[in-house]
């Protein structure tokens, strides 16, 4: 019509700053109003079966966010990658589709949403007399997820999803040649142990249709704490590691493949001797397994911060990783610091120390405090990746370098035939 001004589209979008404060005000409502309907169906609970009951439903749903965690962790290593001049997609071998840093959050917020909503579902069903409906909240969870990771279909970023199966399928069976991301991977896993060891005990309770009752409570039950497959899950990742390492081994011939081996099984010990305090006496446990697994703990520790710090990192570039294209606060803040060389050395020989807290066994009631230790190795883990992916990096370009000098430089029949076709 005449008259009237056409308003411009850019003037109706909003922008982007906009929009993500927004989403940041409604994630802190949706945070706040599951807070407050979980706190008020546990409130609604005797006080003889509140402990019992938090302590299944923590079982059920902190590995997944631990998950959650490890992912919004990968996200930032991207991010910094992005940054900085490693090349990671070159690294890891990576097709041109991989997920970026910003897909990989999308996901991790995906799964940040989902589990607290499920968890407050299944406490407020539960506190409300509805049990069969609560058992049901863990249950479909695990199963959608599962079947969004298995999916054929071509959804669901299926490229990254088949990429991380078959690196799975490698590590469980390393029948060829163990490549970066196959050793990669596990080395990750190992971090994850306790979370696996949680997931395997939340799958049996659902087989076994032990979900919301206290069944499970029964220490000698098939999914109670003394089940045998606790220490069977929790070792499943260094056995894998050890097995590539003698993989490697077959194929380079080199000792460090076997002192690498060597690392990832004396954490076999610490498990075990764990697991043993169920099928003892008490006696036999305070004076004989215990030292050794105290033992046992402290040379685990101090084995594997050093192959951290002499193997895995090279600390003469231990800070360049955060020397970004484009100079930013975080570069300023963490480029060419030394309180960067130290706090790293330092949480690192720490939470080496302390993570065989979760792999006890005998200790996992105090479940609060594992996942606590747990969420720090995670922490710790996602230190370790910027300098072991910089340093493959390093290597990479190292390689290609004096592959590319060799090249140039000409041969010695070239060089006599040159010679001979000077005159004198």
């Amino acid at each position: 019509m005449k008259g009237v001004s056409s308003i411009p589209a850019a003037a109706i979008i909003p922008s982007p700053l906009f929009l993500w404060r927004v989403k940041v005000i409604l994630f802190l409502l949706w945070g706040l109003c599951c807070c407050k309907i979980g706190w008020d169906s546990v409130m609604r609970m005797s006080v003889d079966l509140r402990d019992l009951f938090l302590y299944e439903a923590f079982l059920y749903y902190n590995p997944l966010l631990l998950v959650a965690l490890m992912i919004w962790l990968w996200g930032i290593n991207l991010w910094v990658f992005a940054q900085s001049s490693v090349n990671y997609a070159k690294v890891f071998d990576l097709p041109q589709t991989h997920l970026s840093h910003r897909e990989i959050w999308r996901c991790a917020t995906w799964l940040t949403l989902i589990v607290p909503t499920s968890m407050t579902a299944y406490l407020y069903l539960y506190s409300h007399g509805e049990v069969s409906l609560a058992a049901s909240q863990p249950v479909l969870l695990y199963a959608i997820l599962l079947m969004i990771l298995l999916s054929p279909f071509d959804m669901f970023y299926l490229s990254s999803r088949f990429f991380f199966l078959r690196t799975m399928w490698r590590i469980i069976l390393p029948l060829q040649a163990i490549t970066f991301p196959d050793f990669f991977m596990a080395d990750i896993f190992t971090s994850m142990s306790k979370v696996f060891s949680d997931l395997e005990r939340s799958g049996c309770r659902m087989v076994h249709r032990q979900v919301a009752t206290i069944a499970w409570f029964e220490a000698d039950s098939i999914c109670g704490s003394h089940s045998v497959a606790i220490p069977l899950v929790l070792v499943l990742p260094y056995l894998c590691r050890f097995f590539q390492c003698l993989r490697q081994y077959k194929d380079t011939k080199e000792k460090t493949c076997l002192l690498n081996a060597l690392k990832y099984s004396t954490a076999v010990p610490v498990i075990f001797l764990s697991a043993l305090k169920y099928h003892v006496f008490p006696d036999v446990w305070i004076s004989f397994y215990r030292p050794l697994w105290l033992i046992s703990s402290v040379v685990n520790s101090l084995y594997s911060f050093y192959w951290d710090i002499k193997r895995d990192w090279d600390l003469s570039i231990l800070t360049r990783i955060f020397m970004f294209k484009n100079p930013s606060a975080w570069s300023n803040l963490l480029y060419g610091r030394s309180w960067v060389f130290y706090w790293v050395l330092g949480s690192n020989l720490i939470l080496r120390c302390t993570w065989t807290y979760k792999l006890s066994a005998h200790l996992r009631h105090n479940y609060l405090t594992v996942f606590a230790i747990t969420a720090l190795e995670m922490v710790r883990r996602f230190q370790w990746v910027f300098f072991r992916v910089e340093n493959e990096w390093n290597k990479m370009t190292a390689k290609q370098n004096f592959e590319m000098s060799s090249d140039m430089l000409p041969s010695e029949a070239d060089r006599l035939l040159d010679s001979n076709s000077h005159t004198v």
